[in-house]
């Protein structure tokens, strides 16, 4: 699946990942590829997902890279939507 994360600086990242787990205002959620389509709010946290997106440069501190390749990204709100495949976080 794709993802996109905009932030109101930039567009930070673009590119195929595995995988996207956002924190919901309900609580964390997972979204893999062939999800159903969703928009929700998002509260603080960590917005992580799998995969080898392009980091826009020079916005690369702003991310951490586990032993699992999972990329982690903190935020403090936004919202996501997910739609044939494609996922924008706007986060703030």
């Amino acid at each position: 699946m794709y993802l996109e994360i905009v932030t109101p600086e930039a567009s930070l990242v673009s590119g195929e990942v595995e995988s996207v787990t956002v924190p919901g205002v309900e609580g964390p959620f997972q979204m893999l590829n062939n999800h159903a389509a969703i928009v929700s709010l998002l509260g603080p946290g960590k917005v992580k997902f799998k995969g080898n997106p392009t980091i826009a440069e020079g916005y690369e501190k702003r991310f951490t890279k586990d032993s699992d390749g999972k990329w982690t990204m903190d935020i403090n709100s936004g919202t996501v939507e997910l739609n044939n495949n494609k996922v924008i976080v706007l986060a703030d």
